[in-house]
């Protein structure tokens, strides 16, 4: 009797662990994340890739799911985007020029009002990606986006306009990758 039981806690730990989280091209991205007093919730994921070459699998975290991206763009509430990346040997300047396309695009061009934002945000990338590392970037109102690296701080950047744009990345009208940002929104 308690062996069919522990058998039957087992079983049900298994299946509740592989519920809770969701893989993307063999990699498993949590289903929530904690930050600070907040839990987020997995919205959804998908994968980064340039040139056919699959970059990251990307999880958007949020306090409750949402499929409309201009509102997650512009909510000032606690939100996460993590990165696990998938290819191995991203230069900090390849990141760097990434970053630098996307907030071009994401911002018409005009990036001269965040660019000190910017700068200080590319600052944070100064080492080579490798297989399995993971970049989470993170929002909170009033004290601005944190960047995590393998779970250390890097730095965090100000300002409500930066996170609008950075966001805008992945979930914007012209993002870095549309299947990523279809994924992100759970569509």
């Amino acid at each position: 009797m308690i062996k069919r039981l522990l058998i039957m806690v087992l079983a049900a730990l298994m299946i509740t662990s592989l519920a809770a989280a969701k893989e993307i091209s063999g990699v498993k991205l949590p289903d929530s994340m904690q930050v600070g007093e907040n839990k987020l919730l997995l919205n959804g994921a998908g994968l980064r890739k340039k040139f056919f070459i699959k970059v990251y699998a990307g999880g958007l975290y949020l306090k409750q799911k949402n499929q409309h991206p201009q509102e997650i763009i512009e909510a000032d509430e606690p939100m996460a985007v993590r990165m696990h990346f998938i290819y191995d040997g991203v230069s900090s300047k390849k990141l760097i020029d990434g970053w630098n396309e996307g907030f071009g695009k994401a911002t018409g061009g005009n990036i001269l009002p965040i660019k000190k934002e910017i700068d200080q945000f590319n600052s944070f990338f100064t080492e080579e990606v490798k297989e399995n590392d993971i970049y989470d970037i993170i929002y909170n109102p009033g004290q601005g986006v944190s960047v995590f690296f393998k779970g250390t701080l890097k730095g965090t950047v100000k300002g409500l306009d930066f996170k609008k744009a950075l966001f805008s990345i992945w979930l914007g009208r012209k993002p870095a990758d549309t299947g990523l940002k279809k994924g992100m929104l759970d569509q």
